[in-house]
């Protein structure tokens, strides 16, 4: 059984507040992107193995078990005694971006095993399961815009829709450690209410949807900043940073036939938004 996990961005990111535990209350807008990885899943004849994970495309570092798409099966398959499985994962959504690839996978892998082996799950019942696994993941279960709070894990449907634009990701070799873009944001109350800034038309979002990463990211991360800007001088409508980054998307009202060129020293996706 073969699916395609896609990502997303986040449409303004909000630091709020400090938590007792240590973590940090968010308001944000995750929005669905067709920038996909490719998982399919096949059951295991006559093997001793519980699985076997196949990775191609964008490096994957780390043990087959720690992956998420892993771990993720490992706990259906005790629950629900799935039979051994062999994973095939092709990862073209970049590690390491603030698009949610990895967590996207974990949704999409629970969701197939869910279909092909006919657990019988509701969408409800896999929100609950893979909350544990990430704070985002519980979006792709679904994948409909939402208002999401809490650590990202609390996620209300909002009516917002980006049909018609011209999307543009660019991701700079370079990667942000979500730790490191915590440690120097100031968490604090938006001047404007997410939800009403995103109710003005894309051309007025500038200033008003915010990221409140991209001042203690932009510091550090100069080539990022020069990102945003360089989308703006190419005659984006609005550009920001996704989550903690370090992709910058531009919606742009025309498709940016030099957009690679521009950027040739990053990874670049553009596509029309259908929906």
């Amino acid at each position: 059984m073969l699916v395609f996990p896609n990502c997303k961005i986040n449409l303004g990111l909000c630091v709020v507040e400090r938590r007792p535990d240590g973590m940090h209350n968010l308001e944000t807008v995750f929005y669905a992107v067709p920038l996909r990885d490719t998982l399919e899943v096949k059951t295991l004849e006559h093997s001793n193995a519980p699985f076997e994970l196949l990775l191609a495309g964008n490096k994957v570092e780390g043990r087959a078990e720690d992956n998420l798409v892993v771990r993720i099966y490992l706990a259906l398959r005790e629950e629900f005694d799935l039979p051994p499985v062999s994973i095939y994962l092709d990862k073209h959504i970049p590690m390491g971006a603030g698009l949610g690839g990895g967590s996207s996978d974990a949704a999409q892998m629970m969701r197939l095993l869910n279909e092909k082996f006919q657990i019988g799950l509701s969408p409800e019942e896999m929100e609950y399961r893979i909350a544990p696994f990430g704070a985002d993941c519980a979006f792709f279960i679904r994948e409909k815009a939402c208002f999401a709070t809490g650590i990202g894990n609390e996620m209300t449907p909002i009516n917002l829709s980006l049909k018609g634009w011209q999307l543009a990701l660019v991701k700079p070799e370079e990667s942000v450690a979500t730790k490191e873009a915590y440690a120097h944001v100031v968490p604090q109350r938006p001047a404007i209410d997410l939800r009403e800034a995103l109710q003005l038309p894309v051309e007025q979002w500038r200033g008003k949807v915010v990221n409140d990463f991209e001042t203690s990211v932009f510091r550090s991360h100069p080539r990022i900043a020069a990102i945003k800007e360089t989308l703006y001088d190419m005659g984006a409508s609005f550009a920001l940073m996704s989550g903690s980054g370090s992709t910058v998307f531009g919606l742009f009202r025309n498709a940016q036939p030099s957009l690679a060129e521009v950027f040739s020293d990053c990874f670049t996706f553009q596509t029309l938004i259908r929906e």
